[in-house]
């Protein structure tokens, strides 16, 4: 039997490798694939002969947005089921854990309470309205610093662009829509960035965080080494550019409600939560360059 790429198949023997892509057209009575949960193999057609799966049965988020793993690449394919045990060893209690709250929670609690008071839509109208542009910079630099998201360095810059009244006005009001307007996230997310690139502040750190403190139920911070190291390890391709663009926003908000919905079990509470999972499952120390997938 001929397999030809990009077709989805199973393992007739062994479930858990779940749903599978074909990464090559098959080939000397072999083929290779890449398995939901067990990542790439070569298989020998001499031995197994895998079932196709119908288009209607064939998707699977991951293997809609599968992460071609590069070569060079520090981090191997695991499969969500190993990196949950992996967290749960760190953090048994998982995202109710005391410890995992002490070390990531309570800082980003502290943010969000702080949008809620200082950026809320209603403050930033009146505001406007009246043109106290100072007060609005004012509120966005305590939000910034009521958590350690954001590293100091870029902290600086974006307290240096804010002491400048022009950037007050166009920083203000383009956050502003970003954060309440009725326009479509597309437009909003690229106009503020806009804004952002004039001012040579455009970084993801910044673009990503004024929605995530407001909206967590919505919205992923990006870290953007931490974000890109994570997907490799999922298997999930988040088109990742150091550049801020839409498309590498809009795969990162992909790959942050795959992960919601596929650790339903540990209930997450929103996207804060699902930041302290890509955060914890990041190993400390690099790991050895993967070998080349054998053939089975």
């Amino acid at each position: 039997m001929e397999y030809k790429k990009g077709e989805r198949v199973r393992h007739p023997k062994i479930a858990d490798w779940g749903l599978g892509q074909v990464l090559a057209n098959s080939c000397d009575d072999s083929v290779k694939v890449f398995f939901v949960g067990a990542g790439e193999k070569v298989l020998s057609l001499k031995h197994v002969q895998l079932e196709h799966v119908e288009y209607k049965n064939a998707h699977h988020p991951v293997l809609d947005n599968l992460h071609t793993q590069k070569s060079e690449s520090k981090f191997k394919y695991q499969s969500l089921k190993q990196l949950v045990s992996c967290f749960l060893t760190r953090f048994p209690d998982g995202f109710y854990s005391e410890d995992l709250k002490k070390e990531l929670h309570n800082d980003t609690q502290k943010a969000h309470l702080q949008a809620q008071k200082l950026l809320n839509e209603e403050l930033l109208i009146d505001c406007i309205i009246t043109a106290d542009y100072q007060q609005i910079s004012d509120n966005i630099l305590a939000v910034v610093n009521a958590s350690r998201l954001i590293p100091a360095a870029e902290k600086k810059e974006l307290r240096e662009t804010l002491a400048k009244k022009n950037a007050q006005k166009k920083l203000s009001l383009s956050l502003y829509q970003l954060l309440y307007s009725k326009e479509p996230l597309q437009e909003r997310f690229e106009s503020f960035s806009r804004v952002l690139e004039e001012f040579n502040i455009a970084k993801w750190t910044i673009v990503s965080y004024f929605l995530f403190v407001t909206q967590p139920k919505q919205y992923l911070f990006i870290k953007p080494t931490v974000t890109q190291h994570a997907s490799e390890l999922c298997g999930f391709e988040i088109n990742f550019k150091a550049e801020i663009n839409w498309l590498t926003y809009e795969s990162m908000l992909k790959f942050s409600d795959y992960l919601f919905t596929e650790l339903e079990t540990l209930k997450p509470r929103n996207m804060n939560d699902v930041q302290a999972f890509i955060s914890c499952i990041i190993p400390t120390k690099s790991i050895k360059r993967a070998k080349p997938a054998k053939r089975i």
